[in-house]
This record gives structure tokens, C-alpha cells and sequence, in this order.
């Protein structure tokens, strides 16, 4: 984990003004009187894959905005057993529910190398009342949840499993160059409540047949029609 610090208001909207994703993040439409409220410091932390951001369970002090990379939003389940309920790219918001005041009620994982800005709930909690543009923002990130939870229902743990890995495909981030990276089979089977060998044999299909091209360890590139097709099935 590596940090650095958005110290002041006015540094920290600068920084906000200069960020590639600026219009997807949190505090995308603050003003630079709305930062002139933030009386503590924002950070910026990098994540290193397989890092732990926070636990299922733990007091909640932070709202992460996902800068890059991806994070995995996992559950656990009274076997013992894991299931991830959720993938947050690029511009999504975790930890919302701390600003209620609960603990978190997942853990967020790190999949892909992630840079995140972390912000206090207290820094929430105050701008929401002194200013109605992040309240707005904030009630806009937890439908965002919420479309997104149901979208993770309807769409990854419904149908084949053919289906569901070409959606899951279709939805990773891709870099500059059009490729995808993807994570271990293990994950990808709590991901689409399937098992490891049935996520296995689907992948060596979709090589097989050039649905996906394999780059280099764990990137690939995707023939999206071959996938698009899949799903007409």
C-alpha cells in the first residue's frame, strides 16, 4: 500500500480539477467553496493485487472512490465458504454504508492494482449537510449501488454458465491497448456461483473457439461478437 495526501481544501481541488476521472468520482461537482469545508485530509492510496482495503464486519471510518483498477466486494457465508457479490471499476463508490453509521457489510478485496482517494465519513457526513451537490451525488451513488446489485443478480447469477462468464467478460475494464485482465478461476467461480472446474472448462472453450485470445499470464483480448453471440443463445 502506497499513500499520499491531499492536505489542503484549495490543493485538493486542484488535484480534483486534474484527475483523469474527475467526472466520475465522488466529489466530481464540488465547487471550490465546498472544499473550503474539508477540515481533514483526503488520501490518495495505491493497492497492490490481492491487498485488503477493508474487512466485512469492521467499523466503518472511510468512503473509498475507485480511481483505477478493481475491486472485488465479498461476502462471507455461514459454511465458511466466500461468494463476491460485486465488482466496482472505475469512478465507483465503497463504503458507502459507513456514512449511516454500520460497519461494512462486505470486505473489498483488490483484483487489479488499485488506486483509490480515501475520505472520511465525517467529511461525508458534513458536506452532505452544507452542501446539496454532494447530497445529490451521494444519493445518486447508492442507486448506483443498487442498479448494480441487481444488475450482478439478473445478469451474472442467472443462465448458463457460458452466459454468464461472456458477461462477466464483456463487463472488465480494458487498458489503452484493448486488453482485459483477468483474475484466478476461483474467483471467477464465487463470482458466478459456479465451480472452478465448470469456469475452467468454459474459459478453454471460448480459446478454443476465439471468443478470447490469451496476450500474456492472466490478459486477454475478447472477440466481442463471438461473446455478444453467446449470449443470443
Amino acid at each position: 500500500m502506497k499513500k499520499g495526501r491531499i492536505k489542503a481544501a484549495f490543493r485538493g481541488l486542484a488535484e480534483c480539477r486534474a484527475c483523469g476521472v474527475r467526472d466520475l468520482v465522488l466529489f466530481s461537482d464540488l465547487a471550490e467553496t465546498d472544499f473550503n469545508l474539508i477540515h481533514q485530509p483526503i488520501d490518495e492510496i495505491f493497492f497492490e493485487a490481492g491487498s485488503v482495503i477493508y474487512n466485512e464486519g469492521d467499523t466503518g471510518h472511510w468512503v473509498f472512490t475507485v480511481r483505477s483498477g478493481l475491486i472485488k466486494l465479498v461476502q462471507r457465508l455461514p459454511d465458511g465458504t466466500q461468494r463476491i457479490v460485486r465488482l466496482l471499476r472505475q469512478g465507483a463508490a465503497a463504503g458507502l454504508e459507513s456514512v449511516l453509521g454500520g460497519p461494512y457489510e462486505h470486505s473489498a478485496e483488490v483484483l487489479h492494482a488499485t488506486l483509490v482517494c480515501r475520505i472520511p465519513v465525517s467529511t461525508v457526513k458534513e458536506l452532505d449537510v452544507e452542501t446539496p451537490r454532494l447530497h445529490q451525488q451521494l444519493m445518486e451513488r447508492w442507486h448506483q449501488s443498487v442498479h448494480e446489485a441487481d444488475a450482478w443478480l439478473t445478469q451474472l447469477s442467472t443462465g448458463s454458465a457460458k452466459a454468464r462468464i461472456a458477461r462477466l467478460l464483456l463487463f472488465l475494464p480494458t487498458d489503452p491497448g484493448g486488453e482485459r485482465e483477468l483474475f484466478s478461476i476461483d474467483d471467477l467461480g464465487a463470482m458466478l456461483g459456479t465451480t472452478p472446474e465448470t469456469a475452467s472448462r468454459v474459459m478453454a472453450e471460448f480459446k478454443r473457439t476465439g471468443a478470447i485470445v490469451h496476450t500474456s499470464d492472466h490478459h486477454f483480448r475478447c472477440n466481442v461478437d463471438a461473446l455478444n453471440d453467446i449470449l443470443k443463445d
